[in-house]
């Protein structure tokens, strides 16, 4: 059998990003994936379990180790800027989640000082039906995880 898909959804402060990622991804994928909610803190990772993840840890340690063992690391951009989120993303979480392996869908969410230049600004829900529709579906399709 071929190995299960694993994807992190790494969220900080309240969690409703990685929430609604996660439910969008259940609703579709039900338990062929294994999602593992990754928040830098309680609140956040509370809320992507209740989204329904697989599993759930929080904090810098929880984030680094798992990153690595990730084929997918969805979260909003931030993840990859170290001292986001008001502090939340230390350094070793952003050199870790950027030097993952795993391919990295990022949404183009941020309060930093951060800007993307040819980026539209769009609601948060339609960026997930493009990031599900356009970038998990095709990777899930492709044969090479059991989904």
């Amino acid at each position: 059998m071929k190995p299960i898909m694993i994807i992190c959804v790494i969220d900080g402060q309240g969690g409703g990003i990685g929430a609604a990622v996660i439910k969008r991804l259940k609703d579709l994928f039900e338990d062929r994936v294994e999602i593992i909610a990754l928040g830098t803190n309680a609140i956040a990772t509370s809320q992507m379990l209740k989204a329904r993840a697989n599993k759930g840890a929080s904090g810098e340690n929880a984030i680094v180790r798992t990153v690595a063992r990730a084929d997918i690391i969805i979260g909003p951009v931030s993840i990859l800027a170290a001292h986001s989120m008001m502090g939340e993303i230390t350094p070793k979480m952003a050199e870790a989640i950027a030097g993952s392996l795993a391919k990295k869908i990022l949404l183009p969410l941020t309060r930093e000082r951060l800007e993307i230049v040819g980026v539209v600004s769009e609601p948060l829900p339609h960026l997930i039906d493009r990031l599900v529709e356009n970038h998990i579906k095709p990777i899930a399709t492709k044969g090479l995880y059991n989904v």
